[in-house]
């Protein structure tokens, strides 16, 4: 029943439960006005998916790359961070230019109750992959920290570890930054993005 409940909830078919338990007279409204209750704490936003209004906005961005602590521009654009379902899940629209080319980037980044980490999915025009990452805050709330992996085509790797840290400058700057993790302890960092609030 916990499985039926969780896929009908997921699915967003809520009209289906009711249906199913005006048919099973076996079941026990009781236990299932319980069931609901304690499926609530893991379906309805809370205070994470708050910290995510920090994003909304229209942002311009300057991506370099880092390369023995040096930064080589490497393109430009302006996101629209928007909500996709309101108060929980963020889209992130990117558009612009990358190395000298037209770029579209997606971004998809919400607070996932269940798993009580932020999680991330991103696309690109650039590349034909779908990268995935998730994290949390830092306890001071000026990063959020995310892991995940990604395949570097250029050399064959796949699955590397990748860490993404946002750092909320201020209310009008984030610095995005993308570390390379297998690299090694240290000077790990290999892509910033700096996002200017413009609207």
């Amino acid at each position: 029943m916990r499985l039926l409940l969780a896929f009908v909830l997921g699915a967003g078919a809520v009209v289906l439960l009711g249906a199913a338990v005006s048919t099973s007279p076996s079941q026990d409204p009781e236990a299932m006005k319980e069931m609901m209750a304690k499926a609530a704490k893991f379906t309805k936003p809370g205070a994470h998916h708050k910290e995510l209004e920090r994003f909304l906005g229209k942002w311009r961005s300057k991506t370099s790359f880092v390369m023995g602590g040096q930064k080589q521009p490497a393109g430009e654009a302006v996101n629209t961070a928007t909500w996709l379902m309101d108060g929980r899940w963020l889209a992130i629209d990117g558009i612009g230019k990358f190395m000298g080319n037209d770029s579209h980037n997606f971004l998809l980044l919400g607070y996932d109750n269940f798993k009580q980490s932020f999680v991330m999915t991103t696309v690109s025009s650039v590349d034909t992959a779908m990268n995935h990452a998730e994290g949390d805050m830092t306890p001071d709330g000026k990063a959020l920290v995310l892991y995940g992996t990604l395949d570097e085509y250029l050399t064959g790797e796949h699955d590397k570890m990748v860490k993404y840290v946002y750092r909320f400058v201020s209310d009008d700057e984030i610095v995005l930054e993308i570390h390379d993790l297998p690299i090694g302890l240290e000077h790990t960092q290999v892509v910033e993005v700096r996002l200017q609030k413009i609207d």
